[in-house]
């Protein structure tokens, strides 16, 4: 079996839009949520999301490319052009079926299936635009990609919701392990903060709408915690087999060394209580990488500050970790970015290689009033400085989809 390693990283975030801005600011505690400016919230119960800034789609794409993609689509091409220069990967100059593209997004489109909604209802059909359904559709990010880089290997779009980046990380690994492809631009973007989606996470009471405090409404763990906040943006990661990278001299970032998937069969959209399919996962992670709970130094959560959805994973790492759990450092990342939905497992991977480089743990803020349920280290409101080898990360997702993979500090 080939070693699998990241070479590359690329970001689009609330945090900043590339990665030494998104490390910097989520380490020293900043939040990224902020008032939605991009349309009227005036009827909506919530006001705020962790929304992307200074994006200039046009400067990168231009103006006619750009027009043609749904902002996820931007968002994801722009984190993997980052993320192919960052590796000093050269596409045109290996062989195009030997790349590969696993890059999904939870919901696609949206943007533009509802710009298209009000030219049919406004205008009539034949005002509807004949690109609404690529543009539209989720796999159209990995599309894009593979059409950018000329990458005729292996190209999916996983579609398991908030843990999909996860998904897309682990699936690429296990691709790479068996000798399926060299390389693989790996992650999920996503662009869905508009007035439908707010309206529905609204209605359904799982998003914060503590909207006169916004940088304070994202508190995973918290015992205050109201819901999750909306957010966007892509991470994408270049992951090589270990022999293709130190053929061409890669730098090397940190190496994958486990993916466990499970489902909660449980419920559309709850957690199921005791976090047993977050336990399967993270289990199963550990048993592919012939590790122990004990070996882990740090865990970054999927955390998202909903009541249950931070309980049961709580418990499931309990469960799994047994009384070492009260002593490895639980960091939770949507504290500062909000939840990013799809995005979020690719960039929360590339905040935990940063980690692993630096030896900096990311805080976990908004940490104000324990929860009875939720009482492991959870890295309260200031970084930490740690020895770190070797980390693992949670992504779970609508439906009961869980994600989960281990990085180790390259050596």
């Amino acid at each position: 079996m080939e070693r699998v390693v990241i070479t590359g990283m690329g970001v689009i975030s609330p945090l900043g839009n590339e990665v030494e801005t998104f490390w910097k600011r989520l380490s020293d505690g900043q939040s990224g949520i902020t008032p939605i400016d991009r349309f009227d919230t005036a009827q909506h119960k919530t006001k705020i999301a962790g929304l992307v800034r200074e994006f200039d789609s046009e400067a990168l794409f231009g103006r006619k490319e750009a027009r043609r993609m749904d902002l996820f689509t931007q968002y994801a091409l722009a984190a993997a052009m980052q993320a192919v220069r960052h590796s000093g990967l050269q596409p045109d100059r290996m062989d195009p079926e030997r790349l590969g593209v696993y890059v999904g997004s939870g919901i696609g489109g949206i943007q533009t299936l509802m710009e298209q909604a009000s030219v049919l209802q406004e205008k009539g059909p034949s005002r509807v635009s004949p690109t609404l359904v690529p543009m539209m559709i989720s796999n159209m990010a990995a599309a894009t990609i593979s059409i950018h880089f000329g990458a005729q290997g292996p190209t999916m779009s996983p579609v398991t919701a908030c843990s999909i980046g996860n998904t897309s990380i682990g699936e690429a690994w296990r691709l790479i392990r068996s000798g399926g492809a060299d390389a693989v631009i790996a992650g999920g973007a996503e662009a869905a903060v508009t007035g439908i989606s707010l309206a529905s996470f609204g209605n359904a009471t799982s998003i914060s709408a503590r909207n006169a405090e916004p940088e304070r409404a994202s508190r995973p763990f918290d015992a205050g915690r109201d819901g999750f906040v909306m957010a966007e943006g892509a991470g994408i990661v270049v992951m090589e087999a270990l022999s293709h990278a130190l053929r061409r001299g890669a730098p090397i970032h940190a190496e994958v060394i486990g993916y466990g998937a499970s489902s909660d069969a449980y419920h559309m959209v709850a957690t199921h209580p005791e976090g047993k399919g977050a336990y399967l996962a993270m289990r199963q992670a550990l048993r592919e990488a012939n590790l122990a709970p004990a070996d882990i130094d740090v865990i970054s959560a999927h955390a998202t500050g909903t009541e249950i959805g931070d309980r049961s994973e709580t418990a499931a790492i309990k469960r799994l970790f047994g009384e070492q759990a009260y002593r490895v450092p639980v960091t939770a990342n949507k504290s500062m970015t909000g939840h990013m939905l799809g995005a979020a497992g690719g960039a929360e991977a590339i905040a935990l290689v940063k980690s692993l480089q630096e030896g900096l743990i990311p805080p976990t803020i908004n940490q104000e009033e324990r929860d009875p349920e939720c009482d492991l280290d959870y890295v309260p409101n200031a970084a930490r400085e740690a020895k770190l080898e070797i980390g693992m990360s949670n992504s779970f997702g609508f439906g009961g989809h869980n994600a989960v993979i281990l990085l180790k500090k390259f050596r």
